[in-house]
């Protein structure tokens, strides 16, 4: 007889709030009020061997049951509350009669596999620099490294565009992410600068490959009136990566070691790869989401392809700004970095409910540029408030409506590509739109720090920048819209 997927989610969980009781209330007294600090690495160790079973438990439930997203949403949630995992097996007891075991869902697998990809970049975070101190670095070599992944993942990002429309996005897939789980395992043998910059090369260069292979795919599966609401959702495995990863590998890293992160990390990768090898399929586009006559006669760079790209960079640059201006910003206001990790979670729940919930049909009733317009306008008003911004208060209020600009952002450029896009050169299109995803947080940081902008200044700047952009973004619509007519 076949376990059910629920009966794993359940014991895993259960394991997985156990093991969390038994952390916080024994291994933490142990370790701070009898000083015996072996009791937390080895129950933190105990535990964060189980969060990877049960991680791996949501998603096969994920991918077998035809349920809500907000189950998985709820699991995840649950696994970071003391007593979570218990009030969720009660919920998921009296709701296993209600869901029959389905074949694998394969949309939801490649929205996993976007949840690895984004996954692998975030949990890097916390831990890097820290890492590459830990194995004799300099200050300046640790700043290398962390800018080496980008701008190798950037090769690695048009490369996969080209093989993408070449090959076909399944086996890019697989060898991404493959090479991806075999870099990540490299780290363990990481002892000086020297090979830690070659790992580095080597890993942002392979993972590059999965994500322009696993937007287009999710393109070519999907028709064309549905991309607005796919790509939304798709939104929100980026943000649960966003939210997760660093959580995740700052925790896991604290109890064992960086390199062990990483494995789990790459343990989730080889489970993908198996799941793909298997379950998706070495696709072409049928004919309903095969590209319009009116789309496939469209040069590969024409005005909706180049609204997209600027979209992602200056999305991005925004991204690189926040990174390097909030905590400073934070900091001089009198608090802890506690608070600047809360404010980025803040913005990414926010983001994530409004691509979850009814309102992403909004990006397949109204025109992407439209949508982009809003997006980068809110965002750019949010980088001009958070300079005015003295209390916790205000912080969270103006990073709620970053996250609503974020929110309707991402959807929008990723969509307007799409529909601006031919099938066969979709791949090479994505390869090259993730590159200036890359670049923009490249440019966010380095731009601010080479104009040497004070931190109103800085927020300033980027605030008005973005309006500009918003501005440019419906000057255009309106032409078009002339031209159209």
């Amino acid at each position: 007889m076949k376990i059910h997927p629920i009966s794993i989610l359940r014991f895993t969980g259960l394991l997985d709030g156990i093991s969390l009781l038994l952390l916080l209330a024994v291994a933490m007294p142990l370790k701070y009020v009898w000083e015996i600090p072996q009791a937390v690495a080895i129950m933190g160790s105990i535990h964060g061997g189980i969060f990877v079973m049960y991680g791996l438990a949501i998603l096969y439930a994920a991918l077998r049951v035809r349920w809500s997203l907000l189950w998985p949403l709820a699991a995840i949630a649950a696994a970071f509350v003391p007593i979570g995992n218990f009030v969720l097996d009660w919920q998921l007891k009296k709701a296993r009669s209600r869901y029959e075991v389905q074949p694998i869902n394969v949309t939801l697998l490649v929205y996993s596999i976007v949840f690895f990809s984004f996954f692998d970049l975030f949990a890097q975070l916390p831990v890097m620099s820290t890492f590459a101190e830990s194995v004799g670095s300099s200050a300046f070599v640790v700043g290398f490294v962390i800018g080496l992944y980008s701008l190798s993942n950037t090769l690695g990002n048009i490369l996969s565009g080209f093989l993408t429309d070449k090959a076909g996005p399944f086996r890019i897939l697989l060898i991404g992410l493959i090479l991806s789980s075999g870099a990540l395992l490299l780290y363990h043998i990481v002892d000086r600068p020297a090979l830690l910059i070659g790992v580095r090369i080597v890993h942002g260069f392979v993972a590059g490959l999965i994500v322009p292979a696993a937007f287009t795919y999710s393109a070519n599966t999907t028709a064309g009136d549905q991309q607005g609401k796919k790509v939304a959702l798709t939104g929100t495995f980026v943000g649960l990566a966003a939210i997760i990863g660093p959580a995740f590998s700052g925790i896991m890293a604290s109890k064992t070691s960086v390199p062990f992160v990483f494995s789990c990390v790459a343990a989730l990768g080889l489970l993908l790869t198996v799941l793909s090898a298997l379950f998706l399929t070495n696709d072409k586009p049928t004919k309903e989401t095969a590209s319009p006559d009116h789309v496939a006669r469209r040069p590969v760079l024409n005005a909706g392809v180049a609204k997209a790209y600027a979209g992602a960079f200056f999305l991005m640059f925004s991204q690189g700004v926040i990174a390097y201006m909030l905590p400073l910003h934070v900091q001089s206001l009198g608090y802890d970095s506690r608070l600047s990790g809360t404010l980025m979670s803040a913005f990414g729940l926010v983001a994530v409910l409004l691509f979850v919930l009814p309102s992403n049909r909004i990006f397949d009733k109204s025109s992407p540029s439209v949508t982009m317009s809003i997006g980068v306008g809110l965002m750019g008003v949010s980088q001009l408030l958070i300079g005015q911004s003295g209390s916790s208060l205000a912080l969270y209020g103006v990073m709620a409506l970053y996250g609503i600009g974020f929110g309707l952002l991402f959807p929008s450029i990723n969509t307007l590509l799409i529909k601006s896009t031919p099938a066969e050169n979709r791949g090479k299109a994505y390869g090259y739109f993730y590159a200036f995803f890359s670049l923009g947080v490249v440019a966010g940081s380095s731009t601010l720090g080479w104009l040497s902008l004070s931190m109103q200044d800085g927020f300033l700047f980027t605030g008005v920048l973005l309006l500009l952009v918003a501005a440019l973004a419906v000057v255009g619509r309106k032409k078009e819209r002339l031209v159209n007519s």
